[in-house]
């Protein structure tokens, strides 16, 4: 194995943001560094569905900021144009009263959520529509196989970054962590998209939502950089989504939709365009607050919200403290095992 200051053989599972952080640290920082995801495209809930001319921010909404090193590269990006402040006005909806939400400033990708994940992807090395299904750990390096057979390489190091019971499963067997993960549970979240044709009135941008089967509604082209084209957006909270996990698409938008017209006090609402997509892994109740997860005779970290925190941030700066356990030149020039790294802040 290297000695902490030759480039290591990275392999990340999972492109979500905190996949994707650590991916770019590491690759920063020299090392050689491949990632794999079962999906079409990164980002994870940092996601955007577009049907022209209607866009949907359908997972993260928005983020905020409260690390230091978080708000000096959400600094950098906007002065990029990938983020910027969305001044909605946010209401919260309970008991039948609108009240106005705490202030506070809140961000977006622009044009889409997931800029910030294109960003972070830029010159990364990534495998799309891969689902890694099996791990071994041979002469010190990890080996990986999809449904179609091994992959070629081996790796010094192996990162973790997908919801909590995907990397139990994934790393069952071969690593005490996967008991951590598996006792960190995630609730879902049903998200239903609206387009019109002619505004919903509603004095709001977005609202959080007691007493109902939605915990969140946002009008997504109130936020800069979308098109003009009357897009909303509407979450449902976790116990309805429990109860509904396997309804048909169909059954969801219109409950959903009727709920929406009864928090918001609206008629019939006649939408030109519906749909809804389930996210099986959506909100950790009760995340670890542990930054990531490293067993250092396997060489293997975990990381991801349900690690750290459950907000963009929480998943951001979990990738941070997974690439900071690993050793490399960061070690060698006097920073302590698992301390997170400043981010870099690349050109533009």
């Amino acid at each position: 194995m290297p000695d902490g200051t030759e480039p290591l053989r990275v392999a990340v599972i999972g492109a979500g943001l905190s996949g994707l952080s650590a991916a770019r640290t590491l690759r920063d920082r020299g090392h050689e560094v491949r990632i794999f995801d079962k999906g079409r495209g990164v980002g994870g809930r940092t996601a955007t569905r577009r049907s022209d001319p209607f866009a949907f921010d359908h997972g993260a909404q928005y983020f905020t900021v409260r690390n230091d090193r978080f708000a000096r590269l959400v600094a950098a990006w906007r002065e990029a144009g990938i983020v910027a402040p969305w001044p909605g006005r946010i209401a919260v909806l309970k008991h039948g009263a609108c009240e106005t939400a705490n202030p506070q400033e809140r961000y977006v990708g622009v044009p889409g959520m997931n800029a910030i994940a294109t960003r972070l992807a830029e010159d990364l090395d990534i495998t799309l529509q891969t689902r890694i299904t099996e791990l071994a750990r041979e002469a010190d390096a990890w080996r990986l196989a999809d449904e179609s057979g091994p992959i070629a390489g081996a790796f010094d190091v192996l990162i973790v970054a997908l919801p909590a019971a995907q990397a139990a499963e994934l790393i069952g067997g071969l690593s005490d962590l996967a008991e951590s993960a598996r006792a960190c549970t995630i609730a879902p979240c049903w998200a239903v998209m609206l387009g019109f044709d002619r505004p919903p009135t509603t004095g709001f941008d977005g609202a959080f939502v007691h007493d109902s089967p939605l915990s969140w509604i946002a009008c997504n082209s109130s936020k800069p950089g979308r098109g003009a084209a009357e897009s909303w957006v509407l979450h449902a909270g976790p116990a309805w989504s429990e109860a509904h996990l396997e309804d048909a698409r169909e059954t969801v938008v219109t409950a959903l939709t009727d709920a929406f017209e009864q928090v918001a006090g609206l008629g019939p609402l006649r939408p030109v365009h519906a749909d809804a997509h389930r996210w099986r892994y959506a909100l950790p109740p009760e995340p670890l607050g542990a930054g990531a997860l490293w067993d250092a005779d396997k060489r293997i970290a975990v990381c991801g919200d349900w690690c750290h925190g459950a907000r963009i941030e929480g998943a951001f700066l979990s990738g941070l403290s997974a690439a900071g356990v690993v050793p490399g030149p960061a070690e060698a020039q006097g920073n302590e095992p698992g301390e997170t790294p400043d981010i870099p802040e690349r050109d533009q």
